[in-house]
């Protein structure tokens, strides 16, 4: 058996929980020689991006898809954190079988799950080895997991019909319903499986979470603290994807960003698994072509629900089709729209794009932190309003349009607040804000720095775990 240090991770579907993991492992490998498999649960085939995404790997990062499990007794209506943990919880019989020929061949040191996955801790406890969270989410999220078992004891109606803001250790308060989305119906099994994954997050010997101290400074203080029985907390972040093959520009996007002024571009994302109501679409188009900027927009086909794409990133029309009559060719001269995918980390690192407008996924924050491009905050899904909270009232880097009662956010409103961050005093001091941060971001995963540094010890850490082959 090789005397390498091996951990197995097992994520959640989604390319927004594959990547950050994946950045994590790599840096696991190139800093400190650790190797890792990743275990793949599933209910069908990947998706084209996921596996190409998997299939280009470095050395040293192998991955095992397990067989997919049946949902067909779900309900339609089943919520997205509830086929999550049950993916996990219907796999524990393969991924044993895997988990049993990793720690023949391998060094196993730990296995790491991300938010949903604890039932495979019971696995990885059965042969010696040593559970471990990799929270992709932020610390505000991760302080809202560990209290939920308390908040739950304590509160008998539901979160949003709560008269005061709900106050997360360390955090801003928040109202109830801004708390996530699985939060908001306690009835349902999605809450159910959050609160169980929650309470199981103490079995767990230490989590890594990907955020820093200049981002979320009173999260991560509370979560640092001491207490008996959690677990040791690892700030890692900004862990972020670095250079990959499919960032070609297939679009010619980048290409027109060239010759833009600099930081005069809005570049417009949902992210992979976000989408707009057919309402929506029609107002921000309407919105962009009102306040006369440079932007950059990639378009999704729109769905009612807003999480539609998550599990299938396969648009099934042309979204193109979808915006208003005429828009395209009256905003020829100063808009480039794309359809589906863009090359993101090129386009926020392009000296003319000068604001990010988003569904404010963790991701994508981090990616416009390190880059220090200001934000709209435009939540649609899971934490992303708690996000997006975080973003307009605490580190004070993005604005925020105001929904209209009918729940739309309307052209007049979206055209106010595009101006005002690319044009406006509000967007300069959110300029001079988010560029600090930049600063921090690049300073914390310096040789140096304190993620680094974070990263070292939980390395170490790994290493001494001297496992004995079974």
């Amino acid at each position: 058996m090789e005397r390498t240090p091996h951990i197995a991770i097992v994520p959640s579907p989604g390319m927004g929980h594959l990547i950050p993991l994946v950045e994590f492992a790599k840096r696991l490998k190139n800093n400190h020689n650790i190797s890792s498999t990743f275990i793949i649960p599933n209910d069908g085939p990947l998706s084209i991006s996921q596996k190409a995404f998997l299939d280009s790997l470095p050395m040293g990062l192998n991955h095992i898809i397990l067989p997919p499990v049946n949902f067909d007794d779900l309900p339609q209506d089943t919520q997205m954190e509830t086929r999550i943990s049950l993916m996990v919880t219907r796999s524990l019989d393969s991924l044993r079988e895997v988990f049993k020929s990793l720690v023949a061949e391998h060094n196993m040191v730990a296995l790491f799950i991300d938010l949903f996955g604890t039932d495979a801790f019971d696995v990885a406890i059965e042969f010696g080895v040593s559970p471990y969270v990799f929270f992709p989410s932020t610390a505000m999220a991760l302080s809202l997991f560990l209290y939920l078992p308390k908040l739950d004891q304590m509160t008998s109606c539901e979160y949003r019909d709560l008269p005061e803001p709900v106050q997360i250790p360390g955090c801003l308060p928040v109202r109830g319903q801004d708390l996530l989305d699985p939060v908001q119906d306690r009835k349902n099994d999605a809450y159910k499986w959050v609160l169980h994954n929650a309470k199981r997050y103490m079995m767990a010997e230490g989590i890594a979470v990907n955020s820093f101290k200049e981002l979320e400074g009173g999260a991560l203080k509370a979560l640092l603290e001491a207490e008996p029985g959690k677990p040791k907390i690892y700030p890692v972040g900004p862990l972020i994807q670095t250079g990959s093959s499919s960032d070609v520009d297939g679009s010619g996007c980048l290409k027109w960003l060239d010759g833009q002024p600099c930081g005069s571009v809005l570049y417009i994302s949902f992210g992979s698994g976000g989408t707009l109501s057919s309402n929506q679409l029609n107002e921000l188009a309407m919105g962009l072509e009102l306040s006369e900027q440079r932007f950059i927009w990639v378009v999704r086909s729109p769905s009612d629900q807003a999480n539609a794409t998550y599990f299938n990133s396969h648009g099934h029309k042309d979204p193109l089709g979808f915006l208003p009559k005429g828009f395209l060719e009256r905003t020829k001269g100063n808009g480039f729209v794309v359809s589906s995918w863009a090359p993101q980390a090129q386009i926020l690192s392009h000296s003319s794009t000068g604001g990010f407008l988003t569904h404010c996924g963790w991701n994508s924050i981090l990616e416009t932190v390190v880059h220090g491009v200001p934000v709209i905050a435009w939540p649609l899904y899971a934490e992303q309003k708690m996000n997006a909270v975080s973003l307009t009232e605490g580190i004070k880097v993005a604005l925020r349009p105001t929904v209209g009662e009918n729940g739309i956010i309307g052209r007049v409103e979206i055209a106010r607040v595009v101006k005002s961050l690319l044009e406006g005093e509000e967007g300069k001091a959110i300029r001079s804000r988010i560029r600090d941060l930049k600063d921090a971001a690049a300073n914390v995963i310096s040789k140096d720095g304190c993620s680094t540094k974070t990263l070292d010890k939980l390395a170490s850490m790994l290493k001494n775990k001297n496992k004995l082959s079974l």
